[in-house]
């Protein structure tokens, strides 16, 4: 059963829904926003509480009530910003309702998108996804993995350095995610070794608007192209950030290619791989990145032959009744508040083209 008709839904109160849910509000609607969290703050409340706002590097006000400028650098995101949301959310008057999990979308046959919910269903003429990454934490595939007798964990379970002491400690990953372990578990794990698949590209200067612009460009070519997107880092490189600069001092950006296999107490190189041997080790944390959030939509039959789904901007292009926000260029802060004004005017567009019912 319906639980309710509206015209427009956004499903998540990340960065990027509440950007899109204030420009569809400037546009006139009313939209719902569905949160699957227990309260406000999206992916930032369940980041780890060692990660403090001197550390953090790119959050971005919310368009139209900026953040207190004056925050204590040492307080952790996880509390900062899902307060700031809050704050957000209350002023705005924004119509969240949480906790509520999106399981399928779906059209039906006059042309609506039916959500189906742990709550019941809602039914809307435009629908705007705002899922985000942080609940899909990504684990690529090594022989042996399975048999690893010591710890293994995702960069999404890093709850600080503590716990770490005296081990020997292996990061996988080449993004700000591993720079932030690496920086605060040296000198309290017995021992550290950093592995990539690529050698990092460190980025000397300023990252201004011009240079993020471009970043965002590149991502964007790939969903344009229909082909899984890759993490915004990919193409600005790593900057001199908090933790890139404490773990440079710390003397832990030593980078190890990628090992062959993990065997049981350690992971191996092959010979022909340039390093060869044997490293010991009784942890490895996966700073491996995230994929998208979009297992919800899978009833569109949006994916292409690549993986990936075609966007334009922020508009499905197999679904003209949905945005995607927080996808690709907009899953980073860099993206999330124009992908959510490129949104808002798609659904504009839309439903002012379109009659609220079909003719008889």
């Amino acid at each position: 059963m319906i639980v309710e008709e509206t015209e427009v839904v956004v499903i998540g109160a990340g960065q990027a829904g509440l950007s899109s849910a204030y420009f569809l509000r400037r546009f006139g609607f009313e939209p719902v926003v569905l949160d699957a969290g227990d309260g406000a703050g999206g992916a930032w409340r369940h980041r780890s509480p060692s990660l403090t706002m001197d550390k953090v590097h790119g959050i971005f006000d919310l368009p139209g009530v900026p953040r207190d400028p004056e925050v204590d650098g040492r307080r952790s995101v996880a509390e900062v910003v899902p307060a700031y949301y809050a704050a957000y959310e209350e002023e705005l008057g924004l119509d969240v309702v949480r906790p509520v999990k999106v399981t399928s979308v779906r059209r039906d046959q006059d042309g609506r998108l039916v959500l189906a919910t742990d709550a019941g269903e809602w039914s809307a003429r435009a629908v705007v996804n705002a899922t985000g990454t942080w609940t899909r934490p990504h684990w690529p595939y090594y022989p042996g993995a399975a048999g690893f007798e010591g710890r293994q964990l995702h960069y999404a379970s890093y709850r600080g350095p503590e716990e770490f002491s005296g081990r020997n400690v292996i990061v996988v990953g080449g993004g700000a995610s591993a720079m932030h372990v690496l920086s605060e578990i040296a000198g309290i794990a017995a021992g550290t070794a950093w592995v990539t698949r690529r050698p990092p590209v460190f980025r000397d200067g300023d990252f201004g608007e011009n240079a993020r612009r471009e970043a965002v460009a590149l991502v964007e070519e790939r969903v344009r192209a229909g082909l899984p997107p890759q993490s915004v880092v990919s193409a600005t490189g790593l900057g001199y950030s908090t933790v890139v600069r404490e773990a440079l001092a710390k003397g832990v950006l030593h980078r190890l290619p990628m090992f062959d296999r993990v065997t049981a107490h350690g992971v191996t190189w092959s010979a022909d791989s340039g390093t060869g041997g044997f490293l010991a080790a009784d942890t490895i944390i996966w700073a491996t990145g995230f994929r998208s959030a979009l297992d919800h939509l899978a009833p569109l039959r949006l994916r292409e032959p690549g993986g990936g789904i075609k966007v334009d901007g922020t508009q499905a292009v197999k679904e003209p009744a949905l945005q995607l926000v927080g996808y690709g260029p907009s899953a980073s802060t860099i993206g999330a508040n124009r992908a959510g004004r490129t949104a808002a005017r798609n659904v504009r567009g839309y439903l002012t083209s379109r009659p609220a019912r079909p003719a008889a």
